[in-house]
């Protein structure tokens, strides 16, 4: 007989969370007792299940209904300035940025509401910006098996800009290239110029 994941068997409860923040405000000296703070474990706690959610939701499924009476459209689609909010896995900090999606299709398209909650269910999740912006690339390709994806992310990441080194007005900026956007230099221009501003 299999055992059971323990990661999900040991899930901690909301009173596990809640405590936790309160060890967390009395670690960086101050008094969760206070009237200010009394109501701020349950307050982040519920924080956590929005910033979070991601982790509940599966993305694969906002791709998998799809429509091919499109008259035969198999020029490039894209999906511009998608914000989103993330946090980093090493400091927990915030991730602010946008995304740019663009695909190929192959006789099928997708509800282009469907690219943007790809990209929010990857960023609701402890990331690094290299990693999402892979895991959004292969997932649309993975499904909708396009010609080919291209993902583009540029976001500010506060673990940068509000603590260690401090530096302000800096963003990151990466891409995936998948299928005909990494073979076709021509493709893979024509998308770059699709998405500036």
């Amino acid at each position: 007989m299999a055992k059971k994941n323990s990661k999900q068997s040991k899930k901690p409860t909301q009173q596990n969370a809640e405590e936790a923040v309160r060890t967390l405000l009395m670690w960086a000296g101050d008094n969760p007792d206070r009237e200010g703070l009394l109501d701020t474990p349950a307050r982040v706690a519920r924080a956590y299940k929005d910033w979070f959610k991601g982790y509940t939701e599966d993305p694969i499924k906002y791709l998998e209904r799809t429509f091919e009476e499109v008259e035969g459209y198999d020029e490039m689609i894209v999906l511009r300035n998608i914000s989103f909010e993330s946090h980093c896995e090493h400091h927990m900090a915030p991730i602010i940025g946008k995304a740019h999606v663009g695909y190929l299709p192959n006789n099928k398209v997708v509800g282009i509401s469907k690219l943007a909650r790809v990209v929010e269910t990857f960023a609701r999740r402890f990331q690094v910006q290299e990693k999402m912006n892979a895991q959004i690339a292969h997932c649309i390709q993975n499904v909708l098996k396009p010609k080919g994806c291209a993902v583009v992310i540029e976001a500010s990441h506060q673990c940068m800009t509000t603590r260690g080194v401090h530096k302000t007005g800096v963003s990151m900026v990466t891409s995936q290239m998948l299928g005909t956007f990494r073979k076709d230099a021509k493709t893979r221009t024509e998308f770059l110029g699709m998405i500036k501003e």
